[in-house]
């Protein structure tokens, strides 16, 4: 049979709709569906609404395995953000989302554009915000434009928070070589909202208005879902066009609209033009609702001349939300909007045809089922296959490496590395006060912030250690959401759910979606064992550079309630003479621990194991005894080991500790490894007893390790001193690093 070329025609419309990320087989398929060969403007929706950021294609059939539901659970996946009872008619709403490829292009705009597009998601609820933060990933401080980038995401996040007045309160920051290419920023918001307030984005009701509000569209962004959904490159610089700017003042405008509107009673359904902007919102509203949406897109207010219905439909300007009304109320949703000083237009209309209709010039320019665009995407099982590190790795005996002798110059140069010294630089150009609500500020185990009106507090952390992800996906994977929790029960919570965000590289290549199967299995066991389900998250894949992937970075946002505000606590130490007590057991696991980095230069072999069981009992054991007002100050062990919560207690305080400790262990191992289910008290010298029976109750191991006292860190192995350090000396090791290495 002989080859047909394929004619100049055809040649061009492959050129088109691969250029828009559609491959061989979606373009079939878009065929098939539509019965005719669709115009420019419908294969960029298509090829926005099937990308991996809007519809998850290849990671749905992974999300499936996440427990979602939960006594308090009143909104799980599926809408703009979760929403987690909290007593008394009101609920917690939180979410986090990644902005990672337009920060690796532009990081101030994109960080920026990244707060600014979580926050719409959780006022879109119906929900006030409170809080923000953060989970940033980037390369060694060593290079100069790891330095550039981390500076100005930092600028950007501070930049929209400060001038939007929500504080940003918590997170993380963690450095390593695999994120040289390609940063990671996620962002999360936390809100409150009342039951009878919370909104959904459906468009319901055949005819009601569908009305735009916010700012003018413009051409940034412009398949900016798209790039979200390929590896960075050597040309991805040309993209810049892609990231949007953001505007934080339309936005505190917005915001305050959107929640008077709400109150209005006239909202049917709302939601934030985010990823892939009006096509996403249109179409994801119209489905969730059964019906389908008829827009005007001469009604759209446009801030550029001669913008087609391509550029329309596919621009991601920020500050824009689309809104369903009640028929009838239009007049007095302009003048809410108009109040405010924003665009509020009816562009179309609810439909009962199934169909996203666009008209633009008294003339159909496209017409497509939005069933298929949204719940009928594409869905790929990918193959997956054991990576050959995992492999070699098997038999590696992590402890077999030279011993450091000198355990106080190690534990300074711990303190001093970026990812475990203090991140005051970061937080300080935060604005972690506005609203006065703070009760907890940045620097401890999570973020605390009070709820007007009541005794109650919601603690709040991000968390994930990516090299235990990379070393073994499943227990890394359980390790982020118990070290999470860990974190919210020291601030004296009970946690309530997770949110995450899911930072892999590409899922074409076996070895990633296998990284991203066993961490998804290893999410899915903690939160089921930990009693906290997950209401909401983001995927981001494809963070490759040139090829190489980021390590495995699963996020975890946590949030926890505090019934009464005198069970917050804190890490650090309080009182000369309180007694220091250690609950859980130090192994000798260094895979992946800051020490093993320090000492190798690399990470290898295994992580350290969780047993979830235990972790669960150590978390009860902890909070009772908190809410008994037995605990002074609570510290969940983490990079670093013992050593170093000690000396972050220390610091905190202000004050020193003498620790005896007696092991068998190897003094480097007893001091750095960091084996799970640790928690670090202090406790007034009459309530050590209580304490260690409510351990005893729980079948838990717990150690009396010191007294907290003087002004050095003394720390005896065996009767013999190994470590004996000013608290100054620690202090300025942890302190000075970061902005050491950023002048």
């Amino acid at each position: 049979m002989q080859h047909k070329e394929p004619t100049p025609t055809e040649i061009q419309e492959q050129k088109v709709y691969r250029e828009m990320g559609l491959t061989d087989e979606e373009y079939e398929k878009v065929l098939e569906i539509m019965g005719r060969k669709p115009n420019y403007t419908e294969i960029g929706i298509f090829s926005v609404m099937w990308s991996e950021h809007c519809s998850y294609k290849n990671s749905k059939p992974v999300l499936r395995k996440f427990p979602t539901k939960g006594p308090r659970v009143l909104q799980g996946p599926g809408e703009g953000a979760g929403i987690v009872d909290i007593g008394d008619n009101q609920a917690v709403v939180f979410k986090m989302e990644s902005h990672n490829h337009p920060s690796a292009i532009e990081p101030y705009q994109g960080a920026a554009t990244g707060v600014g597009g979580i926050i719409r998601d959780v006022f879109s609820m119906g929900a006030r915000p409170i809080a923000m933060l953060n989970s940033l990933r980037f390369g060694e401080l060593d290079n100069a434009k790891t330095k550039y980038l981390f500076e100005n995401v930092v600028s950007g996040i501070a930049g929209y928070g400060n001038c939007i007045g929500i504080p940003t309160v918590g997170g993380e920051v963690m450095f390593d070589p695999s994120y040289e290419g390609n940063p990671l920023v996620n962002a999360m918001c936390v809100g409150l909202i009342n039951h009878d307030e919370i909104q959904k984005g459906v468009a319901k009701g055949i005819g009601n208005p569908v009305i735009y509000v916010g700012a003018s569209t413009g051409r940034d962004g412009i398949h900016g879902a798209t790039f979200a959904s390929e590896e960075l490159s050597e040309e991805s610089e040309a993209k810049r066009p892609a990231v949007q700017v953001g505007d934080p003042f339309m936005e505190k405008l917005l915001l305050e609209a959107t929640l008077e509107l709400i109150r209005s009673g006239y909202v049917v359904g709302i939601q934030d033009m985010g990823a892939a902007g009006l096509t996403s919102s249109s179409s994801e509203m119209a489905s969730k609702a059964g019906n389908g949406i008829e827009l005007d897109l001469d009604m759209v207010p446009q801030r550029e001349t001669g913008m087609t219905p391509y550029e329309m439909m596919l621009s991601e300007s920020q500050e824009r939300m689309l809104v369903v009304v009640k028929q009838g109320t239009e007049e007095e949703v302009y003048k809410i909007f108009e109040k405010w000083g924003l665009h509020a237009v009816v562009i179309g209309r609810v439909t009962d045809d199934d169909q996203l209709r666009l008209l633009h010039k008294g003339e159909v320019v496209a017409e497509i089922p939005v069933d298929k665009l949204a719940e009928d995407a594409p869905v790929y099982h990918k193959p997956s296959a054991v990576p050959a590190y995992y492999e070699q790795f098997a038999g590696l005996d992590t402890t077999e490496i030279e011993e450091t002798k000198d355990y106080a110059d190690t534990l300074l140069k711990l303190l001093s590395s970026p990812t475990i010294a203090s991140k005051e630089w970061v937080y300080n150009q935060y604005d972690y006060m506005v609203r006065t609500n703070t009760a907890v500020m940045p620097g401890s185990d999570a973020a605390v912030l009070a709820i007007r009106g009541t005794r109650k507090a919601l603690a709040m952390t991000t968390d994930c250690n990516a090299r235990y992800v990379y070393l073994d996906p499943y227990q890394g994977g359980a390790i982020a959401v118990a070290e999470a929790a860990r974190n919210v029960v020291c601030s004296g919570a009970l946690p309530l759910a997770i949110t995450d965000n899911l930072n892999f590289g590409s899922p074409e290549k076996p070895e990633i979606f296998w990284q991203i199967e066993q961490a998804a299995e290893g999410i899915s066991e903690a939160c089921r064992q930990l009693e906290a389900p997950v209401i909401g998250g983001n995927v981001s894949l494809y963070n490759e550079t040139n090829g190489v992937a980021i390590y495995p970075t699963p996020t975890i946002g946590m949030v926890g309630l505090i019934e009464d505000m005198d069970h917050i606590t804190t890490q650090d130490f309080k009182a000369e003479g309180d007694h220091i007590l250690l609950l859980g057991e130090t192994k000798a696991e260094i895979g992946g621990s800051e020490y093993q980095k320090l000492v190798l230069g690399r990470i290898e072999g295994r992580p350290p194991q969780i047993n979830l069981e235990k972790e669960k009992a150590i978390q009860a054991t902890v909070l009772k005894a908190i809410r008994e007002g037995l605990v002074k100050s609570a510290h969940d062990l983490a990079e670093g080991g013992l050593a170093v919560a000690l000396a972050e207690s220390c610091i905190d305080g202000n004050v020193g500790a003498e620790i005896q400790l007696d092991t068998e262990l190897r003094a480097d191992l007893t001091l750095f490894s960091e084996s799970q289910s640790r928690i670090l008290l202090s406790v007034a010298p009459d309530h050590v007893e209580k304490v260690k029976g409510l351990a005893s109750e729980a079948g838990v191991t717990i150690a009396e390790l010191g007294k907290v006292t003087g002004e050095n860190l003394v720390i005896r192995l065996n009767n013999s001193e190994i470590i004996n350090q000013p608290l100054s000396t620690l202090k300025a090791a942890w302190k000075d690093a970061i902005p050491c290495l950023m002048t």
